[in-house]
């Protein structure tokens, strides 16, 4: 276990996956002195561009945009991702180092077999990691698990939306642009299709479609199996007329 517990941990099958998906979340609750960290399931070896070094270079760099506290790679095979009893037993013993109490995950849909691959195991990971006679404890399990559905077009409509402010969200720019290898001249990638923007511009269409949604001038849009509890219907946000 770490020393210090992490609030907020993003797992995600490659390195700059987080960073597109929930990096300006990631940013606002460093920010608000939440700890946060980033689990990488690969080291994106298989990827056409750049190579795991270069990655690793970058996702350190990244990391340091968003405020990130612990970042680590899991060392799965890329591309060859499974929800195997072997790869359970090492994502389990990183959450309970990690020993995070919010877990974001990627959807479970997914183009790229490893992003859909990667929320289902790390959602079983989750839940074995709270067993105490698993793979000789200690019994940490997250209290909460959520979806990030950035860019997705066989999503629900979100559970939710996050706020981001301009400046949370040039700092997930920022953490983008840290991935010259993979980005630097893209128009598409993971879950992004192209649209005949960058890249970048392709995110910020997307972080503003989702602002809209709760009135807000960026946003990052979440899914939660669970129904959400109110507790007081007259503090909900955001006007329905």
């Amino acid at each position: 276990m770490t020393d210090t517990p992490l609030d907020l941990l993003a797992v995600a099958a490659h390195p700059d996956d987080a960073e597109l998906t929930c990096g300006g979340t990631l940013a606002r609750a460093a920010e608000q002195g939440y700890r946060t960290g980033i689990l990488d399931l690969t080291r994106g070896e298989m990827a056409s561009r750049g190579s795991p070094e270069i990655r690793a270079e970058e996702a350190d760099r990244a990391a340091a945009a968003l405020g990130v506290a612990v970042r680590a790679n899991a060392g799965l095979p890329d591309a060859r991702l499974e929800n195997s009893q072997e790869a359970r037993r090492v994502v389990v013993a990183h959450l309970r180092r990690l020993s995070p109490a919010t877990v974001i995950l990627p959807y479970p849909r997914g183009r790229h077999p490893d992003h859909r691959i990667a929320s289902e195991l790390a959602r079983d990971a989750c839940f074995l990691a709270g067993l105490r006679r698993y793979d000789g404890g200690p019994a940490r399990r997250p209290e909460k698990v959520l979806y990030a559905m950035a860019y997705r077009e066989d999503a629900v409509k979100p559970t939710f939306v996050v706020p981001l402010t301009e400046a949370q969200f040039e700092r997930k720019i920022e953490a983008a642009r840290c991935y010259a290898s993979q980005f630097e001249g893209s128009t598409a990638a993971g879950e992004i299709f192209p649209t005949g923007q960058s890249l970048i511009e392709r995110i910020e269409t997307a972080s503003r479609h989702y602002g809209s949604l709760i009135r807000a001038a960026h946003g990052e849009p979440f899914h939660t199996d669970e129904t959400m509890r109110v507790e007081d219907v007259m503090a909900l946000g955001v006007r329905s007329l």
